[in-house]
Formats: structure tokens, sequence, C-alpha cells
């Protein structure tokens, strides 16, 4: 019984250093061309031609699939045949991030 609470403090680490957050990403990653609330209006927007993908538009989502937003995240907007503006930013995320990372920009279609 006392060596629970060890082996817990023992296992917390390596759970959290298998954790992603995709919040955390895209705020670090992505909200300086596609803004806070994903709407393609980010502080380095307005420098930007074209400008940046706005993820509230429903339109945007029914004219791709995830695994095109998977790759463009991957491997850059000229990969999907985007803007050559959009860099490749997921090099370092696994397949798995990269869903968790579109669900996530999924959370904000369709908001104003």
């Amino acid at each position: 019984m006392l060596l629970l609470p060890l082996l817990l403090s023992i296992s917390a680490p390596a759970r959290a250093a298998d954790s992603f957050d995709e919040a955390a990403w895209y705020a670090q990653t992505c909200v300086a061309c596609h803004g806070a609330a994903g709407k393609g209006d980010g502080p380095a927007a307005a420098a930007l031609t074209p400008k940046p993908a706005n993820f509230t538009d429903a339109a945007f989502w029914a004219a791709r699939t995830d695994d095109v937003v998977k790759k463009a995240i991957k491997e850059g907007g000229p990969a999907v045949g985007k803007s050559p503006i959009m860099a490749p930013l997921g090099a370092g995320l696994t397949d798995g991030q990269l869903t968790e990372v579109v669900a996530y920009l999924k959370t904000f279609k369709g908001k104003k």
C-alpha cells in the first residue's frame, strides 16, 4: 500500500511526456497567421497574400479532406496546391498528433 503513491509518482511524468496538447501547439505554431479564433486574422495576416485560411468557414472544410489538411500542416501549402507562404510545420508530429490538430481546427468551424 505504501508503494502505490511511489509508483504513481514515477509513472505520472511518463504520461505527461506522452501527452500532446493540440490547443497549445496551435497557439504556439498557428496563431500568428490564423488567429486565436481560427479566422485567418492573426497579427501577421495583414501582411500576407494570399490570406491565411479561415477555419471557421464551412466552405473551407467542405473543400478538403482531413488528410489534405494534415498534409498541408506537415509538408506546407505547396504540397497541397495552396499558398507557398504556408511553411511545413508538422514535421515533428506523429500521424495521431496531426489528427488531433485537425480535430482541434474543426472546433472553430461555424464560429463567428
